[in-house]
């Protein structure tokens, strides 16, 4: 075959999450069922967010940024393994391939500093209330915004042009989606050294961004035990909680996914935490910080009585 980027392949064959095919459709079903939550979640924090003034805070600005980002990097992995459900050849053009790769490089990683900014918007809220709309102006919030995506695309493109320098002799990826880990398997060439620069890229973002998150809750803990009332300290360890909740839920799975030695997991094991942060996270982010947000439901509300009455 004619070689792309000094690669002798030029397409690629996905291995999916099962070759059994008494699970095709039941998968099918489940996985559509949860992206169309995710969708609907997701699309409707962001519109809900946007319908009401009260919500038009810097801690729900970051939010509609956060569920933009799981609505699009869902949407880089789903739509496509839903059609592996279906077809028995699943296909994927070498082009193809990276340019998921790199997108969903591009939104996870953005995903990481979106949770950190909005770690240190809490800490701000908290730590010091009375300067909070002086410290979290519309500018300032503006720039974190944009330094997220910058992240995301700088990270993106540094470890997608790595794996582009890579020949690869294989077809089968033993996976979903064109991640990282299982494409350097089929190279036929020396990962050594790019699994390190990898490993050492995502180190840096997951350890970087984990560790800004945990000096910021180590400081808001501080402060909320100065409170003196129970009520007071209940209504901040509240405003906390659903953020608390998301990060330990992706962290915790990412850093299982890439902070490890290749040889440590099996492919079961892999799948089982790709999959929770690729397409089980983005769903739930919107339903933990509803279910656990009154501003959020009392929004709901208002918004469901304007449009139904």
């Amino acid at each position: 075959m004619a070689a792309e980027n000094d690669s002798t392949v030029t397409e690629f064959l996905l291995g999916g999450l099962t070759t059994q095919p008494g699970l095709q459709l039941p998968l099918f079903i489940l996985f559509l069922g949860i992206y169309v939550v995710t969708m609907v979640g997701n699309l409707g924090m962001i519109t809900l967010i946007c319908l009401n003034p009260q919500l038009h805070t810097p801690m729900y600005f970051f939010l509609s940024n956060l569920a933009l980002v799981d609505l699009c990097y869902s949407s880089v992995i789903t739509p496509k393994m839903l059609v592996n459900f279906v077809f028995q050849k699943n296909i994927i053009s070498y082009v193809g391939c990276m340019s998921q790769l790199y997108f969903f490089l591009v939104f996870v990683i953005a995903e990481c500093y979106m949770l950190t900014v909005m770690a240190y918007d809490r800490y701000v809220a908290i730590c010091h209330p009375l300067l909070y709309n002086v410290i979290m102006s519309h500018a300032l919030c503006s720039v974190l915004v944009a330094l997220v995506y910058t992240m995301g695309l700088i990270g993106s493109t540094i470890e997608t042009g790595l794996m582009l320098k890579l020949r690869y002799c294989e077809p089968l990826i033993s996976h979903y989606f064109c991640d990282i880990l299982p494409l350097m398997k089929l190279s036929c060439s020396s990962t050594y050294d790019i699994e390190m620069a990898v490993f050492f890229l995502a180190g840096f973002n997951i350890i970087v961004t984990s560790l800004t998150v945990l000096v910021s809750y180590a400081f808001i803990l501080s402060s909320i035990l100065r409170i003196s009332s129970t009520e007071g300290r209940s209504k901040a360890f509240s405003t906390c909680s659903s953020h608390l909740a998301a990060v330990g839920l992706f962290y915790g799975s990412t850093a299982f996914m890439y902070l490890k030695p290749s040889t440590a997991t099996s492919l079961a094991q892999e799948n089982v935490a790709s999959v929770f942060y690729t397409t089980v996270i983005p769903m739930l982010n919107p339903l933990i910080y509803s279910l656990r947000n009154k501003e959020v439901k009392t929004a709901l509300q208002k918004t469901l009585r304007r449009k139904l009455f």
